[in-house]
């Protein structure tokens, strides 16, 4: 009987059972979460049979195109933001792991 409680106590104080799990790291803060840009309305006139006036279709064009200018420095920052929160998720599930170890 000794022996199996001088095992169990060299157990625990053994560095494995005496190390804290890292906590994870904070979440991203949902203020740098990137807003999608807005699409340009589209005109009614475009589906109409006759079309839209020149002065018209010549905005929307200019608006999709300022649109489409707006979407990569957008799809950067959805990246960015992404990368943030999937190493706060595996982050979470280290310490979820790690802190179910230390109970075992």
């Amino acid at each position: 009987m000794p022996r199996t409680a001088l095992a169990a106590f060299l157990l625990l104080l053994s560095p494995a059972a005496q190390a804290a799990c890292a906590a994870p790291p904070a979440p991203p803060p949902v203020s740098e979460k990137p807003a999608k840009p807005a699409l340009p309305q589209k005109p009614a006139c475009l589906d109409a049979k006759g079309g839209c006036p020149g002065w018209e279709a010549y905005t929307y064009n200019d608006g999709i195109k300022a649109y489409n200018a707006q979407l990569g420095p957008y799809r950067t920052s959805a990246e960015a933001y992404a990368r943030k929160l999937k190493a706060y998720a595996d982050g979470s599930v280290a310490y979820a792991n790690c802190e179910m170890q230390s109970m075992q």
